[in-house]
């Protein structure tokens, strides 16, 4: 038996809602790209990550391993970039498997959703 849900564009959408209207096709996900980015970063802790691998990448550039810490160094701003990039994705997809993923990210303000 089907229950009747609120509307899609409704900030109160329950998570099976979100996730039947999706598979559905009956609504359209908007997720802001720097929040998503802002977000996962924070989550991840990927500042207290990427601090360590730089100084390393500099350290090894210091000590007479040019080649190596120039490597490491260019190895974690790709990371970082790789993450922020693949941020939107990532959200999308933890939140349409997650209810408390998905209530956190609705309350961010990161995760939008509208009528199709």
């Amino acid at each position: 038996m089907a229950r009747a849900g609120p509307p899609a564009g409704d900030a109160r959408v329950t998570h099976e809602d979100f996730v039947a209207a999706y598979q559905a096709g009956r609504l359209r996900v908007r997720i802001d790209r720097d929040a998503a980015a802002r977000f996962v970063s924070g989550r991840a802790m990927l500042p207290l990550v990427m601090l360590p691998i730089l100084g390393l990448g500099v350290a090894l550039a210091l000590v007479g391993y040019l080649i190596a810490g120039i490597s490491v160094f260019v190895l974690a701003l790709i990371l970082r970039f790789v993450v922020k990039r693949g941020s939107d994705g990532f959200l999308l997809w933890r939140a349409l498997r997650d209810a408390e993923f998905y209530q956190q990210v609705r309350a961010a303000g990161v995760l939008g959703i509208e009528e199709a």
